[in-house]
């Protein structure tokens, strides 16, 4: 391991490791670009630029093994070698190795094996043309040494004038201090133009053999080595011109070769380099943004702790609920002080204040969201992956990929996501042979998709495979003691097919590294039932299945409509309802033990949230309110006893031990004090469904409720204590 010896060796560290991972991914996404298409030139110069990035961070933080790794990586990439191994396999195996260091890095275990990976490099440099093989001192040919940034830098310099130069100088082997001495030839090289870029960095293992050395300067090619040889320092020294002279624009397009380009082609000369691909330099980037050049770019991005956001969320909401209390005292004032000048100034700040902090609420719920893109791309390596495991062919096809998620919420579904698109490759997608004779095309397609509904963000993953059998679901559940046959017979589709949600099921006949252990779906629900989600799954033998996370809102600042049920205070999100209706108790009508209502033309099944009146005045027919809300692509009606207006209400989840019941997704303290429970729209929906009209029409959630409300008096002690 590579101690860091410095005081900001941890930050730069964790830093370090943070970066690194999103290297790792890109190396990952250009893999798998470069597996589909293997001649794309412009897909390897991207993967020498990450591993170029891995190289020189991981040098910077101390990480010797890993830099030298990547740095050999970077060469080997660099060679036009014709090798029987696709590249990208190359670049997956180099992913998972650089993976499996970091983790031992971070852990402080043994490094990891790292043969393959060499071996792999060295079939790359082994099979190199001889015009690019590596020279005496184990190094590729300069044409292939720098990178393509580096070469800009070269270009750059050519456009005040400079010409560029290829040094290679020996260190004397009996020289006791190889690294002084390069620090010495770079130093003399400095007076006489300018340092751009050498090779290898210090501290890596060929340190104290020779140094190479991009150079830009006015002087000429013997006057630029009579500096080098540097008495009982440097043994060898040698200066070439390079063919590729700069061009004159800071930005460089591939529209057309440029004249370095087409004079290295005429003289059948190798050219120093990739073609550039539409890049600008730094100091084109700050003219481009109106600056005068003489300011470095600064990256525009601070890295901040997530529980200093959550803090600062917290505190929004205190300000939302001190604002609901100083609204609520305003609205008290006495009749005859409505149009006192003072009440109207108070007004008017009061006005100001709420613009003021809805603005800063909005910004700093930002902060927290990031697209949903950022989890998603993991998954086209890990179907890769799974479906070479399981001899299948998948593609994966992202949807939604710019949908905002709560940070939080994004990593609490990274697991169940990983679980579903792992039963896809291995469950869903059938062999090619046997999609095939079902006139499907040979590549199975996995697709992820998210889009925000109502006050919900939903989540789906679905398959083109062979669905899900609920007859073979059914079988298995008896068989695993999970079900009864009595049971099952009375059990509709959607029911039979909740069972792959239970612990233990799977109907995989054998056990392998992707299937047949009974865990994963099972996962997948207890996640969601502790967000307060719901997941469906719909599936069609045959033709595919589709998964579909649904997530309430569980920490957020939302408008929302207030109610009472049974005298106690309820809310729900302002954008779920789709009207509010007023009608009679006869409108209501019973089928099959339910209560439905018609609204216009469609049939309403109606929600009754309380108990009916046990005692109705007689030739009475009172008048009740429905809140029509909708869940997913379905609509119910609530039956509550009364309105309570719209407020601002700040969302705070509730702990299993103040309130037992996934039917409420928080709670919430208004202006007065008053203590206000939020339900959860999709799990009463889900208990509603699930409900046996035998307990009496309304009865469950009527004590259901009854037994929450009692929790608020908890809670407002807990806040108001």
């Amino acid at each position: 391991m590579s101690p860091f010896s410095d005081e900001s060796g941890p930050e730069l560290r964790a830093l370090f490791f943070e970066t690194a991972q999103e290297l790792l991914q890109s190396l990952n996404e250009q893999a798998l670009k470069l597996e589909k298409e293997p001649a794309d030139k412009q897909t390897l110069q991207e993967l020498r630029r990450i591993v170029h990035t891995l190289k020189g961070d991981a040098a910077a933080t101390g990480f010797r093994e890993l830099s030298e790794l990547a740095h050999q990586l970077e060469d080997a990439l660099a060679l036009d070698a014709d090798v029987a191994r696709p590249l990208a396999d190359v670049a997956f195996t180099a992913a998972d190795t650089f993976g499996a260091m970091l983790e031992a890095y971070r852990i402080g275990s043994d490094l990891p094996a790292v043969a393959p990976l060499r071996a792999m490099v060295k079939e790359l440099a082994e099979a190199a043309p001889p015009n690019q093989k590596a020279d005496a001192s184990g190094r590729p040919a300069k044409a292939s040494l720098w990178t393509e940034y580096e070469l800009l830098t070269l270009r750059d310099a050519g456009a005040r004038g400079l010409h560029g130069y290829h040094i290679r100088a020996v260190i004397d082997p009996r020289c006791a201090m190889p690294i002084a001495a390069r620090q010495l030839v770079l130093q003399a090289l400095a007076e006489v133009g300018e340092v751009l870029a050498f090779q290898p960095e210090v501290g890596s293992a060929a340190s104290a053999k020779d140094l190479q050395v991009l150079f830009a300067s006015g002087q000429t090619s013997d006057d630029i080595a009579r500096k080098c040889r540097v008495p009982t320092v440097i043994s060898e020294a040698s200066v070439e011109a390079l063919a590729a002279s700069p061009v004159r624009s800071a930005t460089v397009t591939t529209a057309s070769p440029t004249e370095p380009e087409q004079k290295a082609a005429s003289r059948k000369e190798p050219y120093a380099g990739p073609p550039p691909q539409k890049i600008q330099t730094p100091a084109a980037q700050e003219d481009s943004r109106g600056n005068n050049g003489s300011h470095a770019h600064v990256e525009n991005i601070l890295r901040v702790d997530a529980e200093r956001i959550d803090n600062m969320i917290s505190l929004v909401g205190e300000l939302i609920i001190g604002k609901s209390m100083l609204q609520q005292a305003l609205n008290e004032f006495a009749p005859p002080s409505q149009k006192d000048p003072m009440r109207l100034r108070f007004g008017d700040v009061m006005a100001f204040q709420a613009r003021a902090l809805n603005d800063l609420q909005r910004a700093v719920m930002k902060v927290r969201m990031v697209p949903v893109g950022q989890l998603f791309r993991r998954f086209p390596r890990l179907a890769r992956d799974i479906a070479k495991q399981c001899g299948r062919q998948v593609e994966v096809v992202l949807q939604g990929q710019d949908t905002d998620l709560d940070k939080s919420l994004l990593d609490a579904i990274a697991d169940p996501l990983t679980h579903l698109v792992r039963n896809a490759v291995g469950h869903g997608i059938e062999p090619a042979e046997e999609r095939s004779r079902a006139g499907k095309p040979a590549h199975g397609t996995i697709g992820l998709n998210a889009y925000h509904q109502g006050n919900q963000v939903v989540v789906e993953i679905s398959d083109d495979g062979r669905g899900i059998d609920t007859r073979k679901v059914t079988a298995c559940a008896i068989e695993r003691g999970l079900l009864n046959r009595e049971a099952a017979a009375g059990m509709s589709e959607s029911e039979l097919l909740e069972m792959i949600f239970r612990p233990g099921f799977s109907t995989a006949e054998q056990i392998t590294e992707v299937s047949g252990r009974g865990v994963g779906l099972d996962v997948v629900g207890s996640v969601l039932s502790r967000l307060k989600g719901t997941v469906e799954v719909e599936s069609d033998p045959g033709k595919g299945t589709r998964f579909r996370l649904r997530l309430p809102l569980t920490l957020a600042i939302i408008q929302a409509l207030l109610f009472r049920v049974q005298q106690q205070l309820y809310a729900v999100p302002l954008n779920a309802v789709a009207e509010i209706s007023r009608r009679k108790e006869s409108d209501l009508h019973q089928v099959e033990g339910r209560e439905v209502l018609q609204l216009r033309d469609h049939v309403l099944p109606v929600i009754r949230l309380g108990r009916p009146s046990q005692e109705p005045a007689p030739h009475s027919d009172p008048k009740i309110f429905v809140l029509v809300v909708a869940v997913g692509d379905r609509r119910f009606g609530l039956l509550v006893d009364d309105l309570a207006g719209e407020d601002e209400l700040v969302i705070k989840p509730l702990d299993d031990q103040t309130v037992e019941t996934d039917l409420m997704s928080g709670a919430s303290i208004l202006g007065d004090g008053r203590v206000v429970l939020v339900l959860n729209l999709p799990a009463v929906v889900e208990r509603f469904t699930k409900w046996r009209p035998e307990a009496g029409a309304g009865s469950g959630f009527g004590l259901l409720l009854a037994r929450v409300a009692r929790a608020q008096t908890a809670i407002a002690g807990e806040v108001h204590p």
